[in-house]
């Protein structure tokens, strides 16, 4: 009989909410979703000055149950009624969790006068329990849990929490991010954190944060055998989303620039003296400040001068304080997305040289190449010293000299003497690309690429059509030798890649 009643009571509720929202104006459309904990999914358009109470009224018909037995959950809080939607910080295509409260079952002795006034009294303040999501109430993280910052409560409101983080897609930027979290058994956001994370550890590092997961499809809720066990320990995993793009799902991840900080304390630049509204602070144990435009010029002069240092204990490609500080290496080289395109991937290219040349290996001599290659051991055996750059332009050369293969001893090449670089501020020279301007430099690589020498003597040679059988025209060689394979001509080379 009850169930019948609330079925009825449910009917005539949502009947009232679509008569009175048809009747009220969205100024400005925010179209975002509601998933609930039996895993539907709902497509809501919304007025940002609207409450959580109105969206309750607004999706309880579509979930077939009253607005009271119903939470909201967003950044692992549950929201109350009296929160304003503009308030939450709410993107387009952003994810709101709608949960079913347990029920409350009614007194045997309750009349069924007292169950039609409960049904029609006011719900703002049943939900006591619900708070403004995470983005509203952080401050900024501190790097470690012995700095932490005791702001003014005046302040905390003024400085709300500003992240950042690396956007790989759709942006290709450094921008503005969202903390959020899931359970970290189910990948729900329907969670609600038992306690804020007070420093940087607490969102990067595993199992330091519980959280009580609403979804019923999690292993945790599937396993419950009793009120005892309902409350079983699950983790929160935190993340970050890009804040200037519309949210492309819960899977739309970003990487956290946890040294990139809004500086509330307005601590000038170590560089330039300049305090600024955001400032990168560098993992040393004084933790110096750099304005971001001096942080890209100390990036970009230590990139021109190929000084940035390999930390051999992490496998980073990366730099330390300016300051000369210990153990200050910066270990989430996302942070070097601050430099421009161009620079980012000559850093790239950077980083992978030093990581194959500490490994044992060889970059590939030829111009336009540089192909890491990872060679067997070393041997005596003249065979052990022929390197080909299979995955890059195939050439074949002498792992000893970085010649092209030869018979015999490898030749003394004569170093050219070093110059200075001039440099200004209206006029500086690359030492990298310095190089690349030489006259009599550019006819030498022209060679480079389009000749390989003769295995035995050495002679420069250009293959103008025809087979790989190539026979030295220089008088008194007449060495015939393969194209491919830069050895002596066999009927193996005759057969794999004669007209290869």
């Amino acid at each position: 009989m009850s169930f019948l009643f609330d079925l009825l009571r449910n009917a005539f509720l949502g009947m009232l909410q679509l008569l009175w929202f048809g009747k009220r104006k969205i100024s400005n459309s925010l179209s975002i979703y509601i998933k609930t904990n039996t895993g539907s999914t709902l497509s809501v358009e919304l007025d940002p000055k609207w409450d959580i109470k109105n969206l309750k009224e607004i999706v309880a018909p579509r979930m077939g149950m009253a607005p009271e037995n119903i939470k909201i959950i967003f950044a692992g809080k549950e929201l109350h009624n009296s929160t304003i939607i503009e308030e939450c910080d709410l993107g387009q295509q952003s994810i709101l969790h709608a949960v079913r409260t347990p029920n409350r079952m009614p007194n045997k002795r309750q009349s069924t006068a007292s169950l039609i006034e409960e049904s029609t009294s006011e719900t703002s303040d049943v939900n006591d329990s619900g708070s403004k999501p995470m983005n509203e109430t952080l401050m900024d993280l501190p790097l470690d849990e012995s700095d932490q910052h005791n702001l003014p409560a005046e302040e905390q409101q003024e400085n709300r929490a500003h992240f950042y983080v690396y956007c790989s897609a759709p942006c290709k930027d450094v921008k503005m991010g969202k903390l959020r979290v899931k359970c970290v058994r189910c990948g729900s956001g329907a969670v609600t954190v038992d306690k804020d994370p007070q420093c940087w550890p607490d969102v990067l590092q595993p199992r330091r944060i519980t959280v009580h997961c609403e979804n019923d499809f999690c292993p945790v809720a599937a396993n419950t055998l009793s009120e005892e066990t309902e409350s079983q320990v699950t983790y929160a995993r935190f993340y970050f989303k890009c804040a200037k793009h519309p949210s492309l799902g819960e899977n739309d991840e970003a990487v956290p620039l946890y040294l990139i900080k809004p500086n509330l304390s307005n601590v000038p630049c170590l560089a330039c003296t300049d305090v600024r509204e955001t400032v990168l602070v560098f993992p040393c144990e004084a933790g110096h400040v750099t304005c971001l435009d001096c942080f890209r010029e100390y990036c970009t002069v230590r990139l021109h001068e190929r000084r940035f240092e390999f930390d051999t204990s992490e496998g980073y490609y990366t730099l330390p304080c300016p300051a000369g500080c210990t153990n200050s290496f910066i270990r989430e080289v996302h942070h070097f997305h601050l430099l421009d395109k161009e620079q980012y991937e000559r850093y790239q290219r950077f980083s992978t040289e030093e990581y194959v040349l500490r490994a044992g290996g060889l970059l590939c001599p030829r111009p336009n190449c540089g192909m890491g290659i990872i060679p067997p051991p070393m041997k005596d055996d003249e065979e052990c010293r022929r390197i080909q750059c299979i995955s890059g332009c195939g050439y074949v050369f002498c792992r000893i000299c970085l010649q092209g293969f030869h018979l015999g001893e490898c030749e003394l090449s004569t170093s050219e003497p070093s110059t200075s670089v001039f440099s200004s501020k209206h006029y500086s020279v690359d030492p990298l690309k310095a190089d690349e301007a030489k006259w009599d430099e550019a006819t030498k690589r022209t060679i480079q690429v389009s000749t390989k020498p003769c295995p035995k003597c050495r002679t420069p040679t250009e293959k103008a059509g025809g087979c790989m059988h190539m026979v030295c025209t220089r008088a008194g060689c007449d060495y015939q030798w393969c194209w491919v394979c830069q050895t002596g001509w066999t009927r193996e080379c005759m057969g794999n890649h004669w007209f290869a």
